[in-house]
């Protein structure tokens, strides 16, 4: 069975009382309140019985430390096996690239699958940011998949072009009229988790 594991977005902050100062701003609709599955949720459903998704709620996500995150991710790992598939939404992206820069993955990698990652330029990164280069993390995947929408309002198509920059073999896809990929389902990424699974 091919697993997948998906880490979710996230924010970080410098300190709390930038936390708080972001918390009191935040503009919100009625629909943030209201439960609804996004692609992550149906994810298992859109791949089929042939896949395990593994979706683990990562620590603190509206004030996430990378640390805490890491030690989380660390306890995933016994359960994975080789030919895993890593997909990271947002902050969960970055997080994948730090990690892998920083550690080598104790189970092959089939794909790595950035969504909507920042890189570099971003308010909310906190102690994610990327300290050190990130040109390794190739050597331990099969594939790299980057996804960005052009009218993402959170993390700009320049971001995007900053991972590809670094990992040309990178298969880069763009989207249009997606925002921050938070629509219901997400058929490019079940394509693609498919093809040579």
């Amino acid at each position: 069975m091919q697993q997948i594991v998906v880490i979710h977005g996230g924010d970080a902050y410098p300190d709390r009382e930038t936390f708080r100062q972001s918390l009191r701003a935040w503009k919100v609709t009625i629909n943030k309140f209201i439960y609804h599955k996004d692609w992550k949720y149906n994810l298992q459903e859109d791949l089929g019985n042939n896949f395990q998704v593994l979706n683990p709620t990562m620590p603190n996500k509206y004030y996430a430390f990378y640390e805490e995150w890491e030690i989380w991710f660390e306890k995933l790992i016994p359960f994975l096996t080789n030919g895993v598939i890593l997909v990271g939404h947002s902050q969960g992206g970055i997080f994948l690239a730090k990690y892998l820069s920083t550690h080598i993955f104790p189970v092959h990698i089939h794909k790595l699958i950035l969504l909507a990652s920042p890189h570099s330029d971003s308010d909310y990164l906190g102690d994610f940011a990327l300290t050190v280069p990130i040109d390794n993390v190739p050597d331990q995947c099969d594939e790299i998949h980057l996804f960005q929408s052009d009218d993402d309002p959170l993390v700009s198509f320049s971001e995007v072009e900053k991972y590809h920059a670094v990992w040309p073999q990178a298969i880069l896809h763009k989207l249009t009229d997606r925002g921050h990929i938070r629509q219901e389902h997400f058929p490019e990424l079940v394509e693609v988790i498919k093809k040579n699974s």
